[in-house]
């Protein structure tokens, strides 16, 4: 959570006095803290509280229990209640604090570091958090800027300063910053920055990264200031020895901050279903409670009334409407294990165990940074089995954040495997490359370049620079060398520079387009560099025109300087050309067309541009030139963004329809967008910029931009900013209610990360925060996939099974309580018998013979079972297996998770849980309820002994009830479970040994004589286990309950198995040795070479070294065993036909 820590509110300028700390106090400004946490040691307790609160199961236990505290209505000891509430609360809130622990660690370190500020006349050691708006600061090389700061000079000429903006637009080129020149000339004196007293009058905070407006005021002066004279936080000072600068704005108002977004409660789809399914289960509750409550209100009337003398009262209920009212809460207590508190308990014990094997997963774990998987947030395991949408960044997530110059072709001659690599993205390989051949940049400034050429330094005039922009697609420069000579170099994708050569150069181009058909091929970054002599008097023609086009009006600036640059740009001889590799990490490819595979769409948001992030997308094959479309949309205005919208979604319907029916999209323009999803036969994309995704992301357009994208195979989003990347993850959980995940490596994702469903974050070259704010850290994006086809699925699966089992048991287990209601009256409150003792064991007895009488007791004779048997059910007989499942159940193993990704589906769609298997629970509980509860009760009618003697009591029958149902619900489980260790065997048959050890404990007369009122079956379990006839009716009450499952899922299997069941199959043929055949390999298909050029720097701010690239690959491999996947399924077919 974002805090103010004191921001004024309604702030429309900031006003900021440079080493006035007095002065900008009065504006209240936040300081440099920032806080991720949700809580404080204060506000821990009953914010924590609340929100476990705000689950209506424990709201309703708390209910529950305040109803146990009254003695009229109370049926069952309030202990039954409160100390599962207790401990259900307490190990939630254990969970909560210990990750917020961890939140408040990072912050601390955040906060903790050193910064230099000017404080007192000297440069002072100053935490990060004790930073102040007007604070005069100074940074050194490789160091993170503290806050928002205004440039005020640097160690390098004319001030200029090298910063690497990677967290903020996942960029990692350097770009340059430059002071004010009143500013630069204060240099490194700390005796004039300590006398520097300048006003900066600006915007308030805001969240725009690529502008900033304000005025410096200072010696009776005004200086325009812009995003060129601010250093961001998040920002890394590069290549500069030492900088100073002055906080404009600190802590949660810097722009970084700005675009972080506000952490979210994230509960699972699961979670909120469970809470439907909860509130409907109170239905269910409150009915039976009512049937009940009217049943005792009759009976009270018509039969009640005679066996009011035989009641010891103290005082007699009159009126039988007031006893069903009072019969209906105490049965709202007895039927309360409809909802069972255990249920959310042993949720969270499932989740953490979930956790911790992703924790301990060794395949995850990344052995060159030391580095495993790691789980920040545990209550999202099974979501991760659900995921429809993941939303990626580019550079540090899909790529490495290396560059490697790996080949050329200089004059026709090919120079391949050059490996020199760079942190800094194309013109950082390609200037490492040229200082590997003996040619080093050594320093720049505004006017000039210099360069150590074999050996010796030389300095060339810089005159010019024809920047990048989208429609060019090419940069020139101009240069004058030391003999006067003026030359142009100019670099660009080859489409675009092939057709500005000079004739002359046509056989070389020749020969280079077929270097760069074999780099492309190679998957390489292709760029193509041509040259053009000038002669004086002609440059200085052309550069009185450009002058002219920089200085017109605004209308039409940028269309003359177009003219201008076409002017010089033609008639180029051709140099060569150059081949970059920019690295994706390892598996990344394998992994995007498994998740492809497993039906999950991926959309890259990344702030790099459209040329970048395409050629990234054709790397690893989320493009392909096998697509029927790719759209790009670039739209200035929004009414052309809704116009290419419409004209792309009219195109893909337009083209289905063709290929299906025959109709148009206007005829089904009223279809949901999910039906029209399904109608789409081709395969597209969809590249929209950041200015476009401004226009459709307003009110207006959202729909169409929604509908649209979500239509397409794959999306890519360039040029967007954190907080675009935000809305789009919150758009699509609007519109499609899909389960969304996010996945990045900067603070520039951080907000995209806490928007979505389950954010992850890399653990990279972009520094922490991401990781920090992520529910799930690990070091390489291959390891996505087996977080979620893997981890994910089987907690989904696992999740499903518990849930369904779960309320399956308990509604069987409590149901019996209503159909005994029926035969006992339907009473429920606490009924007084009388007993006397004879030879030992307690005897009934109705006789009017007081003198017999030993005592008076209280027996909860209204339930079916004793009271200890209701508080052990749930927590000791049928607590483990369940876990057990619920903790390591699989229904395939690993490898063919992988393998299968189509085996992902069932969580997509909801199909393991959902409204429709939560009714059929139900439903198998109350018919296992109704044959354990009647099959007993018309067999003990006349029932008796071997010797005789009537066994038809209360006692045993309850007895008989209570081991059918721990023997059925422990065979159910053994139905369910999948995939069997022996801790399945060891819970199991454990469970079914307690409860019988318990049993006979319970009913021992050591028990009965230490609380008689307790423990009153005394010697019941002996006498009724020890018959014959009640072994028969157990049995036959256990295969009624389990026949009709086991019949019906062995007609699921062979009449519509699922995927899972055909790959057991599968694997089951195998163990016979059967003959399988092998599946064929796939062939490889060349591709046709595709023409495309990417520069890595910004439009506008003309950079020396950029480069482009051109990307093509040859035929799509399969990934790791998933080209078999398909040839496996058809083959289970054939095989199950042949069997």
């Amino acid at each position: 959570m974002i805090v103010p820590c004191g921001r004024f509110s309604g702030e429309e300028r900031r006003r900021v006095k440079a080493n006035n700390r007095e002065y900008n106090s009065r504006f209240h400004y936040a300081n440099n803290r920032i806080r991720t946490s949700k809580y404080s040691i204060l506000t821990f307790l009953p914010i924590n509280l609340f929100e476990q609160f705000k689950r209506a199961a424990n709201a309703y236990f708390l209910f529950l229990l305040i109803l146990q505290l009254i003695p009229e209505i109370s049926s069952l000891s309030w202990f039954t209640t409160i100390v599962p509430l207790v401990l259900v609360l307490t190990v939630t809130a254990v969970k909560d604090a210990t990750d917020d622990y961890f939140r408040h660690q990072n912050d601390d370190q955040v906060n903790n570091r050193q910064a230099k500020v000017l404080l007192d006349g000297e440069l002072q050691n100053e935490k990060w958090m004790n930073v102040r708006a007007g604070d005069v600061i100074k940074l050194e090389n490789n160091q993170f800027v503290v806050a928002d700061l205004l440039l005020l000079s640097s160690s390098e000429p004319h001030g200029l300063c090298y910063i690497e903006t990677a967290e903020l637009d996942g960029e990692t080129n350097l770009k340059v910053r430059q002071p004010l020149a009143v500013t630069s000339e204060l240099g490194d004196d700390i005796s004039r920055l300590v006398e520097f007293d300048g006003a900066a009058d600006c915007e308030a905070p805001n969240d725009k990264l690529d502008k900033f407006e304000g005025i410096l005021s200072w010696n009776d002066c005004q200086h325009y200031l812009n995003i060129d004279r601010i250093l961001l936080r998040g920002c890394v000072l590069r290549n500069t020895e030492w900088c100073f600068g002055m906080v404009i704005f600190a802590g949660p108002d810097t722009k970084l901050m700005q675009n972080s977004g506000k952490p979210q409660l994230k509960r699972t789809s699961i979670d909120r279903l469970m809470n439907t399914l909860i509130l409907w289960l109170f239905g269910l509750l409150f009915f039976m409670g009512i049937i009940l409550g009217i049943g005792n209100s009759a009976w009270e009337h018509q039969v009640g009334i005679y066996f009011e003398i035989y009641q010891h009262w103290d005082e007699p209920v009159t009126g039988s409407i007031y006893s069903g009212f009072l019969t209906f809460w105490s049965y709202i207590i007895i039927l309360n294990s409809v909802v069972p508190i255990s249920l959310y308990l042993s949720v969270e014990v499932i989740r953490l165990g979930h956790s911790c094997f992703v924790n301990w997963d060794r395949k995850m774990y990344y052995d060159k940074e030391d580095c495993p998987a790691e789980v920040r947030t545990t209550t999202l395991s099974e979501e991760l089995g659900q995921i429809e949408y993941i939303f990626s960044d580019k550079t540090g997530t899909l790529t490495q954040n290396i560059m490697t110059f790996n080949k050329c072709s200089i004059n026709g001659i090919v120079y391949g495997e050059v490996i020199y690599q760079a942190q800094s993205p194309d013109e950082g390989a390609l200037v490492s490359a040229a200082k590997n051949f003996g040619f080093i940049f050594k320093t720049r400034t505004p006017n000039t370049i210099t360069v150590e050429e074999m050996g010796t330094l030389v300095t060339y005039r810089l005159l010019a620079i024809l920047d990048f922009n989208n429609d060019r697609k090419r940069m020139s420069v101009i240069v004058q060398n030391p003999d006067g000579q003026i030359k142009l170099y100019s670099k660009g994708a080859d489409t675009i520079l092939f057709e500005r050569l000079h004739p002359s150069s046509q056989e070389l181009m020749t020969l280079t387009t077929d270097h760069l058909a074999q780099f492309a091929g190679d998957g390489l970054r292709t760029l193509v560099v041509a040259y053009k002599n000038l002669d004086k008097e002609y440059f200085q023609e052309w550069f009185e025109l450009y002058q002219k086009a920089n200085a017109a009006n605004a209308d039409c600036r940028d269309e003359k300087i177009a003219l201008a640059y076409e002017e010089i740009e033609r008639d180029l001889q051709l140099l060569g050309a150059t081949a970059i590799e920019d690295k994706l990490q390892d598996g990344v490819t394998e992994t995007i067309a498994n998740l492809l595979r497993a039906n999950i769409k991926i959309w890259i948001l990344t702030g790099d541009k459209q040329e970048t992030a395409m050629n990234i997308g054709y790397s690893c094959r989320i493009l392909t030139d096998f697509m029927d479309e790719i759209f790009i949309v670039a739209g200035q205005t929004e009414m052309e963004v809704g116009k290419e919208l419409r004209k792309a979604k009219d195109h893909i319907f337009g083209c289905s329809s063709d290929s299906s029916s025959g109709s148009t999209s206007r005829e089904n323009h009223d279809v949901s967008m999910e039906d029209r999803e399904g109608t789409v036969t081709g395969d597209y994309a969809l590249v929209i910029n950041g200015h476009s995704l401004a226009h459709a992301l307003k009110a207006d357009l959202e729909y169409e931009f929604v509908e649209t994208a979500c239509i397409c195979t794959t999306v890519i989003c360039c040029r967007v900013t954190p907080l675009q990347k935000a809305q789009v993850v919150e758009l699509i959980k609007k519109h499609k209610r899909a389960i969304t995940l996010a996945i990045g490596d900067g603070a520039n994702d951080i907000s995209m990360i806490r928007s979505a469903h389950i954010g992850v974050g890399i653990s990279g070259r972009e520094g922490t925060q991401a990781v920090w704010n992520s529910d799930y850290s690990f070091a390489q994006f291959k390891y996505l996939q087996r977080l979620l086809l893997v981890h994910g699925r089987w907690s989904y699966f696992r999740m499903c099974k518990f849930l369904c089992y779960f309320f399956y048991k308990n509604v069987a287990f409590t149901l019996i309580h209503f159909w005994f209601a029926f035969f006992s009256g339907f009473s429920a409150q606490q009924k007084f018998t009388r007993r006397r003792e004879c030879n030992e064991c307690l005897v009934d007895d109705n006789a009017d013979d007081d003198e017999n009488f030993h005592s008076l007791d209280v027996l909860p004779l209204q339930t079916i079972y004793d009271q200890w048997f209701i508080t052990l059910f749930n927590i000791v007989y049928t607590s483990m297996p369940v876990l057990a499942m619920g903790l390591l159940d699989q229904d395939v193993n690993e490898q063919d998770c992988l393998d299968f990704p189509k085996l992902y589906a069932p969580g997509q769609q909801n199909l393991l849980f959902n409204k429709r298997i939560f009714f059929i629970c139900i439903a198998h509980g109350i018919y296992t309820s109704f044959v354990l509860f009647f099959i007993p009760c018309g067999s003990f009618y006349g029932l008796v002994e071997q010797d005789g003697k009537n066994i038809g009591d209360y006692h045993s029958f309850a007895v008989t009830i209570s081991t059918s149902l721990i023997i059925v619900v422990n065979v159910q489980i053994a139905l369910d479970t999948s995939y069997w260790t022996c801790i399945n065997y060891f819970f199991i048959w454990g469970s079914i040994a307690v409860y019988f050890a318990s049993l006979f404990v319970m009913h021992s007369n050591s028990l009965f004589k230490l609380s008689p009122n307790y423990y009153p079956f005394v010697g019941n379990a002996d006498n009724t286990l020890d018959q014959t006839n009640i072994w028969l009716i157990i049995l036959l009450t256990t295969v009624i309950s389990i026949i009709p499952v086991i019949t019906f899922r062995f007609m699921s299997k062979d009449v519509s198995p699922t995927l899972s069941d055909q790959i057991r199959f599968l694997h089951k043929a195998k163990r016979k040795k059967r003959p399988i055949p092998k599946p064929m390999h796939p062939r490889y298909i060349s591709r046709p070479r595709r023409s495309a050029y990417a520069f890595s720097h910004v439009e506008g701010y003309g950079e020396l070294i950029t480069s482009g690239k051109n990307m093509r690959f040859s035929g799509l491999r399969s990934v790791s065993g998933t080209g078999k996947a398909m040839e496996k399924i058809r083959w289970i077919d054939n095989l199950r036909k042949r069997t």
